[in-house]
């Protein structure tokens, strides 16, 4: 059975690259513009995995992951945080948020690609 990914950005690119990154891989991948969006999806697909950006409108890669890891059905889903913020201090952040992992844009699709595998092989 196909995995499905729960992207949240706002940049459209982003989402592009990202999906055919994702697709390559045969992945489902659901986009959302934002967290917000991200968080009405989730209740409506079967998620495996979660990449989210930090900056957003709305509702934030941070908040994003708060609402996921304090809601007991999801709070075991894998997040991977895909952002250009690339200071220790965002890095910490976003992990004791609760993220499985950090990348930092631009990207390279193996490098997504693998990230993703170690959690939805």
């Amino acid at each position: 059975m196909k995995k499905t990914v729960l992207i949240a950005d706002d940049s459209a690119t982003i989402r592009k690259l990202v999906t055919l990154s994702l697709k390559a891989m045969g992945t489902n991948v659901i986009a959302a513009c934002d967290g917000m969006e991200a968080l009405e999806l989730l209740p409506t697909v079967e998620t495996d995995l979660i990449i989210t950006d930090l900056n957003m409108p709305n509702v934030d890669g941070y908040e994003l992951i708060k609402s996921v890891r304090e809601n007991a059905e999801y709070d075991e889903v894998p997040i991977i945080i895909l952002t250009s913020e690339k200071e220790q201090a965002d890095i910490n952040r976003g992990m004791d948020a609760g993220a499985s992992s950090y990348l930092i844009k631009p990207f390279v699709s193996k490098k997504l690609q693998y990230e993703v595998s170690k959690y939805i092989s």
